[in-house]
């Protein structure tokens, strides 16, 4: 897929996977440790790329405001972390931001891991795909499949029998999400600047209301979204 020349304020659809589709968060310390990095590689200004773990408490207090400033490459609208695979919607602050940022990300994500588990190499399947967000359909959808995604994970919400509620319940309660923070329930929520889309979608319970109409609406909603995704 080719990628799109990266402009200020337009937004993008941004996903990596893990070389030959491998996991690339294996345990509670793995997402931590992503999580902490979309917010502390954030920065025009050079940072360290900390070699230590986080419990998630201490995750959550060094990405809350108190934290030094910074210069955003980017505004992270979205994310969400899956076992071989990431989703981000960003929106460009400084030129060449997004590349600036991925490739902290990815170089610093993967000297983490590497060391962590005793590999070398890459960790990603080359370099990250991206799509510009340009037409009403993919700033209209995408938001919610991305947020969704986690109930493609083999649980017990992911089964026929299963009610749109239990499925609600299962979203909210995934830490490794920005969903828990768009409906209001605390998470991670430096990490994601929530404004733009909360106001789009009209405040954190109508996106909570919506996201419960497009649950049960699945299987319409899925054949809207199919040709405007990246995986």
């Amino acid at each position: 897929m080719k990628k799109p020349t990266f402009i200020n304020d337009e937004i993008y659809h941004i996903y990596n996977r893990g070389t030959e589709k491998r996991k690339i968060f294996l345990d509670k310390q793995d997402h931590l440790r992503f999580i902490h990095n979309l917010f502390e590689f954030n920065d025009e200004n050079s940072v360290p790329n900390f070699s230590r773990s986080f419990t998630m408490s201490e995750a959550m207090s060094e990405v809350e405001p108190r934290s030094r400033p910074r210069k955003l490459l980017v505004k992270i609208l979205i994310f969400t972390l899956m076992p071989n695979h990431f989703h981000l919607l960003l929106k460009q602050e400084e030129v060449n931001g997004i590349v600036k940022f991925m490739q902290k990300l990815g170089t610093g994500y993967t000297m983490y891991f590497n060391k962590k588990y005793k590999r070398v190499g890459g960790l990603f399947q080359g370099r990250f795909k991206a799509v510009l967000i340009n037409e009403h359909a993919h700033f209209l959808y995408l938001p919610y499949y991305i947020h969704l995604n986690p109930l493609s994970l083999p649980n017990k919400a992911n089964t026929t029998t299963v009610s749109f509620i239990e499925k609600m319940n299962f979203l909210e309660n995934y830490k490794w999400s920005s969903f828990p923070d768009y409906i209001g329930k605390k998470n991670f929520p430096s990490v994601v600047q929530r404004e733009f889309l909360l106001d789009f979608f009209g405040g954190e319970k109508k996106y909570k209301k919506d996201t419960l109409e497009w649950l049960k609406n699945d299987d319409e909603n899925t054949e809207e979204i199919q040709g405007i995704t990246l995986d």
